[in-house]
């Protein structure tokens, strides 16, 4: 089968022929990918970034958002069956570890990360596990939803976690309305009454904020902080949500948090370096979001089934890899692009 192969780290994957998964457990599941997500991850996966926390063992195919139709399952498998038109939650988890049972998958201490630690989805199928699985409507098309399985949950998680804090009359500012950034605006407009300002330097990106929900919209011109406090009669917000956390990102993110607010970190690739005092005397928040659980996965699932979350997407033909993760470095890409074996 083709697959999208990471050779070597800071060189472009290739796509190349190598064997197909087989079944070799009795949860295994084999799903015939409809589509893959390609990701920022993926560039810094590409960097080396994710070597130290993952082991990444070269070569191998990348691709951590996933979704298709089920070709073959094991013998104890019995939430899915082959045919069936399934999203699959990032990490395949082993149920039992306190983490599993306590519903938080994404920490599980014996799970693994296909398209970081294990070959990944783009690919023409992906060996998984029957807990990975979410069952969709058959009529959903795979490339339409394949996003949600990491983009989608970890910017529903972070909204998820900051409802309590989001009560009528405060705000949330959302920092970044890329891939991740777009699906969080949709979740804060179906899930809170909160005020939506969204900052991004691209004034599509701002239009896109405007058609998804977001109140006000604020360029990232380097008085965007400003801005933001003159929104909020001085005070900040109440919430940020950092979808950037890099290039200066995670500095502005904290300046405009508020006096007892949280600032979600959900991007990555910068350097937040804070005094101490600032933290204590402000009671601010910083707070740590990853991939979200199997159960908020299936949650959003029932939101984009309902049309209150839809992915802005762009695909590209499987062989095509290279100039889908050019476009995305670049910033050419407006919401997320998808692999289409």
């Amino acid at each position: 089968m083709k697959a999208v192969r990471l050779h070597a780290f800071h060189a472009p994957p290739v796509v190349g022929e190598v064997p197909e998964p087989t079944i070799s457990g009795p949860l295994d599941v084999i799903v015939k990918v409809g589509g893959a997500g390609v990701c920022r991850t993926d560039l810094h996966i590409i960097e080396g970034q994710w070597d130290a926390a993952m082991g990444t063992p070269l070569p191998y195919t990348l691709g951590h958002e996933n979704a298709g139709w089920v070709h073959e399952v094991g013998s104890a498998v019995t939430n899915v069956t082959v045919g069936d038109t399934v999203i699959l939650h990032p990490t395949p988890t082993c149920g039992f570890c306190r983490a599993c049972r306590a519903g938080a998958d994404m920490h599980c201490v014996a799970s693994t990360f296909p398209g970081l630690s294990t070959d990944g989805g783009m690919a023409e199928y992906l060996l998984t596990s029957a807990r990975a699985c979410v069952k969709l409507d058959p009529r959903t098309a795979p490339e339409d939803v394949a996003a949600l399985a990491d983009a989608g949950i970890t910017a529903y998680h972070a909204v998820r976690k900051a409802i309590p804090l989001l009560y009528p009359g405060t705000t949330c500012v959302v920092m970044g309305v890329g891939g991740l950034g777009h699906i969080g605006v949709q979740c804060l407009a179906a899930l809170t009454a909160t005020t939506i300002v969204v900052v991004d330097r691209n004034p599509e990106a701002l239009k896109l904020a405007e058609s998804l929900g977001a109140d006000h919209t604020v360029v990232a011109d380097g008085i965007h902080v400003q801005a933001v406090a003159d929104l909020t009669g001085g005070a900040g917000a109440d919430v940020v949500l950092d979808f950037v956390a890099e290039q200066g990102a995670e500095h502005d993110g904290w300046a405009m948090t508020r006096r007892a607010g949280s600032y979600f970190v959900i991007g990555y690739g910068g350097t937040v370096r804070i005094p101490t005092l600032d933290i204590i005397s402000t009671e601010r928040n910083i707070v740590g979001n990853i991939v979200g659980t199997y159960n908020e996965l299936a949650e959003l699932m029932a939101l984009a089934q309902a049309g209150k979350v839809t992915l802005h997407t762009r695909t590209y033909p499987l062989t095509a890899a290279a100039d889908a993760l050019a476009d995305l470095d670049a910033g050419r890409v407006r919401g997320r692009a998808i692999l289409v074996p």
